[in-house]
Order: C-alpha cells, then structure tokens, then sequence
C-alpha cells in the first residue's frame, strides 16, 4: 500500500511541476520580441492592416495572469492565430546581385523552450519563412541612404499610472533598435539583457522623470556616439541650464580648462586657460565620471569622457560650487553660472570674438587648414596659397562643412575607393545587405606632392572620421592625435513627443571590411594634451605633426 501511494505521489508531482513557471520580466521580455516580430514579419500586421499598439494593450493584462509557460504560449499561439492564416509562399527566392551582411541578424529566441511552447516556435518560424513582402507599414528607408525612418507610429506620451501604456512605448524602441540599428552586434551588453534590466524600473516608474531615466539608461547601452536623448519636459536642464563660462576636457580625473567662452565672466572669477577643476557641487570628477556611466550613450571612453565635460558644465542652479587646483593648492569658488545666451551676448559686444583663420602659411612653408571653418568655396584659394608648400596639416578636431571632394581631389592622383556600406534590408527585418561605395579623387596629374598630415581627437565624429577616411586613401596622409568618437554614417531621427532620439542609421567600413564604429580612426601617431601643455598655451598635436614633417617619425 505505502508503495502504490509513494508511486501515485510521484505522479501527481510530475503532473503538477511539468508546467514550467515563468516570471513576469520573463514575459514581458519574450512578449516584447513576439511583438516587435509580428509588426515587421506577419503580413497582416506589416501590411498595417490592425492597429498593434492597441492589440498589445489588450493582450498585456491576459498575460499578466499566466503563470506558466504554456500558459503564457498559448495566449501567443491564440492571438496569432486571431490575425489570420499567413499564406505559405517559402521559399522566398533570395534577390540576385544582394550581398548579406548578417553579423546583426538573431532570430534565435524563437527557439527558447524556456518560455515558448514547441507549438509557438513553430508559429513564429513559420512566419519568418513567409514574412510580409512589400513596403512595411512602420518603417521605410530615408531617400537615397535607406536608413530607417519611422511612419505611422503614435507618439503620445504613456499613461504613468497605466504599467502597459509604458510598456508599449519601450516595446516599440527596443524593436526599433532590434531590427534597424546596423552596429547592435558591437553592443558591449546584448540588447536582450538591457531589455530584461529595463523593464522593472519601467513598471515602477511613477512620473515622466522616472519613466525617461529608466529609457535613458536603456538608450545608453547602445554604445553609439551619434546617440543622443534628449527630454522634452525634462526638469534635468538639458539645454536650459546655466553655464560655467568656459569649456573643458577630462585628464587625469580632472576637468582642465581649455577655451573661455564666457570671457566677463571668467575675468570676474580669474578663471584662465590651464585651469584645474577637481569637484563641482563637491563631487569629484571622478565620482561624475562614475554615476553618469548609464545616463550618456557613447562608443568609446573617449567620446564618453567628452559628452560628460559638456554636461557636468551646465547647472540647473544659478550658485554652483566649484573647487579647483592651482599651484598646488585647493580653492573652492561660489560661483554664479549664468545663462548661455546672456554670457555671451557681452562677449560679442564686447567684440572680443578671435577671428579664425580658414587656412594660412605657417614657418618652414607648411600649411595649415581649419577643417571646421572652411567651406567649399574657399577652397580654389586655399589650393593656390598651399598648393608649393612641403606638408599641409588638415585640422579636422571639429566637424568639417562638406569639402572632402574638393580636397580630395587635390590630393589624389587618381580616384579610389574609401567606404563601403550597409542599410537596413526591409523585405528581411534585422538583416543588412551590403549596398554601395565611395570614392575620393580623381585622375590629376598635378595633385599634391607633399606630406598630408590630418589631426583628430575625440570631437572628429560622423562626418569628420568620415573625412578622414576619404583623406587616408591619397596614400600620403598620416593621421596625428587620438580616438575618435567611434560613430559614422547617416543618423536615423526619432522625434517622439516626450523625447527625441538618434542612433548610426547605417554600417560604415573601409573598402577591406574594416570596422570604424566603436574603434574610430585609429592614429598612426597616438599624441593627447596634457594638463601642463595646455596651462602653458600650447597644442601639442600641432606641434607633433610638426616634428613630424620635419624629421619623418
């Protein structure tokens, strides 16, 4: 007897444990991604033939209440089923002269038997076998680029006390990015796991501050320079706040002072050149440098490093305490920051703006040209000042204004590749195809015969690494400084009402497959500015590329 009823006990164990139990960021997660899936893969939903947003709200408190996997699939499996029958058409033939590049591409989680029944992986695959083919009803690719734009999207803000009106806002970016952003496999942090960290402070987010810090924190793990979030409503003071009067770089866990801006109120507070701020508001540069990790989205420590100076340097207060460094001793200074436009408003009064110049003539007959002032226009009167000189220096520590083609081809000989591509594939949401080139150059005879020496740091972003790379294939460039910002290619906008957003809209490589996302342009002579050389008014990246030219190494 004690026997039988042992046996009966295991078996109604069994039966009671082989439903698995899933918990609720489990499936919200896996909910996100069936969703995201279904809006760019199930031809009823991509066709815009429904209105998804609504359907997730409706669905979003049945699944609350299932406590098991099979529980949870079968909602799934129902409300796929609630859309219509997809109709088989695999295999789709792949397009002729289409080259993939599918580093980006992971449609794995269909397969986890850990929350999915076998039934709803079978579901899901069926469907990506007989995707929708046509133009997707929520993305479309920009004109000429093809980076993702988003159409038919409802921007208003969620409803705070409703948890599935915020949900639904983070389902829709989460897959924006999941599909249509190229360098997703570059991510230090899988995009999963920042979706699974996200949703609690989601749903616990009471107020449009708390609902907005906890998206930042998620935008930030995009590991993208080009990416930033800006808040519309936000009582942070992006954009509104008071301003210290000078601008500055992070060495050595210190901000150093590197321009004044704001030059009656840096005199009023004997603020110079060289100076060393070591806290603000008595927190030390390096603790800012530690808690802002997961407000800022950067793709390197440099660029980071360069986002969080501009920032630490705004104040939503008027009075702001500042220590500094100087000779060795520690000053604090209550200072009153004032608003951007009002510092300067004196300054151009004052006339106290420097003029620049876009080119000149330096000693030793080398040139030098500031890639953030000149346009195309001055350059046939740069070519004919420069053109004898034994070295020209191409400043790009800036951001350029479109001249590469008219450098370029006074550089080169003849013309040559530089960058290859990758866009969005919208027919095979998540994938890329490899899609176009550019050159720089042209056949000339009379192009530039002296050293190209082109300087970067961590402000030569986008168009500037760009640029650089356009420079580098004329063969006698060599590139002097540090990293770059690591984010090239077009930017994808997104303008939500509550906040406006970007992100790398395309994949940009050298002709070889090189990658310069994350990485930047990589120096062939690494030079950073040190606290001392610039309390001493020097630049020693241009006086490096000088040695350079004089002496070859």
């Amino acid at each position: 007897m004690k026997k039988i009823t042992l046996f009966l006990f295991i078996v109604f164990s069994q039966a009671i444990f082989s439903s698995t139990k899933i918990t609720e960021t489990e499936k919200l997660t896996a909910t996100c991604k069936v969703w995201g899936f279904l809006k760019y893969y199930h031809p009823f939903v991509a066709g815009g033939k429904t209105n998804w947003d609504e359907q997730l709200l409706e669905k979003l408190p049945k699944i609350e209440k299932a406590q098991t996997k099979e529980e949870f699939s079968l909602i799934l499996e129902n409300w796929i089923d609630e859309l219509g029958p997809v109709k088989e058409i695999a295999p789709i033939p792949e397009p002729k002269d289409v080259k993939f590049f599918d580093k980006n591409f992971d449609l794995s989680w269909i397969n986890n038997d850990k929350v999915f029944s076998k039934k709803l992986s079978k579901k899901l695959k069926f469907i990506e076998e007989n995707r929708f083919q046509g133009k997707q009803f929520y993305v479309e690719g920009s004109e000429h680029v093809e980076n993702v734009n988003l159409i038919n999207e409802r921007y208003d803000d969620p409803n705070f006390e409703d948890k599935n009106s915020k949900l639904r806002m983070i389902f829709m970016y989460w897959n924006v990015v999941e599909y249509f952003f190229p360098f997703k496999y570059l991510m230090r942090q899988k995009w999963d796991e920042t979706l699974m960290q996200t949703l609690p402070a989601v749903i616990k987010a009471e107020n449009y501050t708390d609902f907005y810090t906890a998206m930042k924190k998620m935008v930030s793990k995009i590991d993208d320079s080009h990416t930033e979030f800006f808040m519309y409503k936000s009582s942070i003071g992006e954009g509104n706040g008071r301003f210290f009067p000078a601008k500055g770089k992070i060495i050595d866990e210190k901000i150093v002072v590197t321009e004044i801006v704001g030059d009656s109120v840096a005199e009023a507070y004997n603020i110079k050149i060289g100076d060393v701020i070591t806290k603000i508001n008595d927190k030390t540069i390096k603790e800012l440098i530690s808690e802002n990790r997961d407000l800022i989205c950067a793709s390197n420590e440099a660029a980071y490093l360069d986002k969080l100076v501009r920032i630490v340097l705004v104040n939503t207060n008027d009075n702001v305490k500042v220590e500094f460094l100087k000779d060795g001793k520690y000053e604090t200074k209550d200072m009153i920051w004032f608003d951007y436009h009002e510092s300067h408003r004196n300054e151009f009064k004052k006339g106290v703006m420097k003029k620049k110049d876009k080119f000149k003539l330096l000693d030793d007959n080398i040139g030098y040209v500031d890639m953030g002032i000149i346009k195309s226009r001055n350059i046939p009167a740069m070519i004919e000042a420069l053109k004898n000189t034994k070295a020209i220096v191409l400043d790009m520590r800036n951001y350029p204004l479109g001249t590469f083609r008219e450098i370029s081809n006074f550089l080169n000989s003849q013309e040559k590749e530089f960058a290859i591509y990758t866009r969005p594939y919208y027919e095979y949401p998540g994938k890329f195809i490899w899609d176009g080139s550019t050159k720089s150059g042209s056949e000339n005879k009379d192009n530039y015969k002296g050293k190209v020496i082109v300087l970067l740091n961590e402000k030569s972003v986008s168009q500037s690494e760009w640029t650089a790379m356009c420079f580098q294939a004329a063969g006698n460039t060599t590139i002097i400084g540090s990293q770059t910002a690591g984010a090239d290619g077009n930017v994808s906008q997104f303008d939500f009402k509550g906040f406006h957003t970007l992100f790398s809209g395309i994949g940009v490589y050298y002709p070889d497959g090189r990658e310069t996302q994350r990485i930047g342009i990589i120096p062939d002579i690494e030079v950073k500015p040190t606290i001392k050389g610039i309390k001493e008014g020097k630049d020693e990246v241009l006086d490096r590329a000088l040695v350079f030219i004089e002496t070859g190494k």
